[in-house]
């Protein structure tokens, strides 16, 4: 049987886009942006976004195309005899594993609040009820282990249906629905008394706040941002590059994907800031934003019931999209490496993506004794961290590497395929940019990640950690620059 494909164009950018748009768009754009100066930080995220995620978008793309593979096989099927690079698809395995064992807790959380929004739950309840609200569903282990399980079981059912009728029809339908919410809720936000201040925060370019906090840290939070919005370096992006037809070149559908997701970013914008402004509460990150102080708001606000309820039904079908799109990338590993049917990949993967979510799950009460990274920190924080940190960064420096160098797939044939169709073209001449400049950002991007997390955790700590980075990043280029005992594919 030959491989599946997407039965419409459109469909292809609404699951690609549904893929990397998710409630980290939510919950840190809006916020970063305002704190390192509002629209010219908006300016240097774009400029990011088109110099580093487009290209890196386009390599995931063309390998999954060309391949017709999962990131399981699809080295396998490209590198060239005696190398190594199919050693690549373990971050790829690990890395969809690690992302969905604390994402589907996540998107229980924002399910179980759409649930209690509606049931008017937060309707003119006070700061320390919400907050009650909230820290009482972390340690409530039924709770939690019913909205992750539930959430699960949703994902890998519109998986069952395969590619056409069950993830492009249903992510169709939540991607609309998504955008039309969205838009709704960023006018009814900017029109709230109060909330042209909101908007000059978040719009009008400070530069002050650009030099108060450093120039260079606003360069690299944006280079950052624009980096991990796309969810690049896992093969997340890489199945559905496997589903799609040779009509189109893959850098207009880039643009597209990538265009669909930043408007995303920049509409939450609009609904948490001036919501934020309007009531006179500060715009935290994280998740103290979406669970604590937006309920809050809510609770305030005329009709703030059905705002409140379109929201968190927003922040559900965001992550649901993300989550049924990293679950099609488990199910198609055992599709693709031991044969097994549709049906019984999901089954099987269904099992075993509970089992692997319990540690997130349990980390808040039962398991709270764990504290991988010190006095508060929780099973959730250091997943979070192998994955965003490690696996994201270290998976798009070795798309970038096999896409350009001469001993992996090589410059010659990643253009073909990028090229292969109508639309826009990806530049020959970007050959240097790609193969050299890219990976000196992504590498640079990584290390100082790691700087960041344990520069205040003392010299010694952070001479470990900076070593355990150096040692990660030798086993990428080792993959990438020396032979194999194995014999590889025909190219």
């Amino acid at each position: 049987m030959g491989r599946e494909r997407f039965g419409s164009r459109i469909g292809f950018i609404l699951v690609s886009a549904g893929c990397a748009i998710g409630i980290g768009n939510v919950w840190k754009f809006p916020y970063i942006c305002g704190e390192y100066g509002g629209a010219a930080f908006i300016l240097i995220y774009l400029c990011f976004l088109v110099l580093l995620g487009i290209p890196v978008l386009v390599c995931e793309f063309a390998v999954g195309r060309a391949s017709r593979r999962s990131v399981v096989m699809s080295f396998e099927r490209l590198e060239p005899k005696g190398t190594a690079w199919h050693r690549l698809k373990l971050i790829g395995i690990v890395g969809c594993y690690m992302l969905m064992m604390f994402y589907t807790s996540v998107g229980g959380w924002m399910m179980n609040y759409c649930v209690k929004s509606i049931r008017g739950i937060f309707h003119q309840a006070s700061q320390e009820q919400i907050t009650d609200t909230f820290n009482k569903m972390l340690i409530n282990t039924p709770e939690m282990v019913f909205w992750t399980v539930l959430i699960c079981v949703i994902g890998f059912a519109v998986c069952l249906f395969g590619l056409q009728k069950g993830i492009e029809k249903i992510t169709k339908f939540m991607m609309a629905a998504l955008l039309v919410i969205i838009v709704v809720l960023a006018v009814h936000s900017v029109f709230l008394k109060g909330a042209a201040e909101g908007i000059r925060f978040y719009l009008i370019p400070d530069f002050g706040k650009m030099v108060e906090q450093g120039i260079g840290n606003v360069v690299f939070a944006a280079l950052s941002q624009a980096f991990f919005t796309l969810s690049l370096g896992v093969g997340a992006m890489l199945i559905f590059g496997s589903y799609l037809g040779n009509e189109r070149s893959l850098t207009g559908e880039a643009l597209s994907i990538t265009g669909l997701d930043t408007f995303v970013a920049l509409t939450a914008g609009f609904i948490v800031i001036p919501a934020c402004f309007a009531f006179g509460i500060e715009p935290g990150a994280g998740p103290s934003l979406v669970f604590i102080t937006l309920p809050r708001i809510f609770s305030q606000m005329a009709g703030g019931r059905l705002w409140g309820s379109l929201f968190f039904l927003f922040l559900t079908f965001a992550a649901l999209t993300t989550i049924i799109a990293v679950f099609e990338n488990i199910v198609a590993f055992n599709m693709d490496l031991f044969g097994w049917t549709r049906k019984k990949s999901v089954l099987v993967s269904l099992v075993l993506m509970v089992v692997l979510s319990m540690p997130c799950v349990l980390g808040f009460h039962l398991l709270s004794w764990i504290e991988p990274f010190g006095s508060g920190s929780t099973i959730m924080d250091l997943e979070d961290f192998i994955v965003s940190n490690n696996l994201l960064p270290l998976g798009s420096l070795g798309y970038v590497l096999f896409c350009t160098s001469q001993r992996g797939w090589g410059w010659k044939a990643f253009i073909k395929e990028a090229n292969q169709g109508t639309g826009l073209r990806f530049p020959e001449q970007f050959k240097y940019y790609v193969s050299y400049v890219i990976p000196a950002i992504i590498v640079v991007i990584y290390l100082k990640g790691y700087y960041d997390m344990f520069a205040q955790k003392g010299t010694i700590t952070l001479l470990i950690w900076m070593t355990v980075a150096v040692l990660f990043l030798a086993f990428i280029f080792a993959c990438a620059f020396f032979a194999s005992s194995r014999k590889g594919s025909e190219h």
